[in-house]
């Protein structure tokens, strides 16, 4: 999920979790793995799992995103990292695999969203204001994350992706024809600032 707004005037420091990380591609709209409930991740504590969340935050942090889904960048599995505002300005800053989503509310809130897969595009989207979400570390250790306003969309929006679900697939019809509207006005240029961003973060 990009930031709101998709650039913010704070740049955001390259957090810990991105150390020795390498961009990788995002997968977009259309593509097969981004529409299929991811399979579950039963491989814990091992290095490729360690290097692959790094290559996910330090590719969320290339394209200006607050959550990115290991789908996103083509990998059929049930796990997300995230770098999210709070809304006191606290920073939320972690990965789950295996989520479960649970709305803890009766609230919903309205606000743009968009998606990394769609790339410059975003729509009114009506949620949940206060959610929480089970998984696991990446050791295989219980982890329970709570959310509320832009974090509780994040985290929605990311367990959404493992569940093979777009934010596109939540619109009324003539809104997800807007949004994809949009993203062929607007990918072009979305996708050269990623290339150019991808190569200043890159250490030499």
């Amino acid at each position: 999920m990009p930031q709101t707004p998709p650039h913010s005037a704070v740049e955001r420091t390259l957090p810990s979790e991105a150390s020795g990380g390498f961009c990788r591609e995002i997968t977009e709209f259309g593509s097969p793995v981004l529409h299929q409930r991811c399979a579950d991740v039963t491989d814990f504590g091992t290095k490729e799992l360690a290097q692959l969340l790094k290559d996910m935050f330090f590719t969320m942090h290339v394209a200006h995103g607050v959550g990115l889904a290991a789908n996103q960048i083509g990998l059929d599995l049930r796990l997300f990292v995230y770098d999210c505002p709070g809304g006191r300005g606290e920073r939320h800053i972690g990965h789950i695999l295996n989520p479960e989503l649970h709305v803890t509310g009766e609230d919903r809130i309205t606000r743009r969203e968009g998606c990394l897969s769609v790339p410059g595009a975003a729509r009114e989207l009506t949620r949940p204001a206060s959610v929480t979400v089970h998984g696991q570390d990446w050791r295989g250790k219980p982890v329970t994350v709570s959310g509320t306003g832009l974090f509780a969309r994040c985290l929605q929006h990311e367990t959404d992706h493992t569940d093979g679900v777009l934010y596109l697939d939540r619109l009324a019809p003539e809104e997800r024809e807007r949004s994809l509207s949009q993203m062929r006005d607007n990918r072009a240029g979305v996708l050269a600032e990623r290339a150019e961003r991808a190569r200043s973060l890159t250490p030499s």
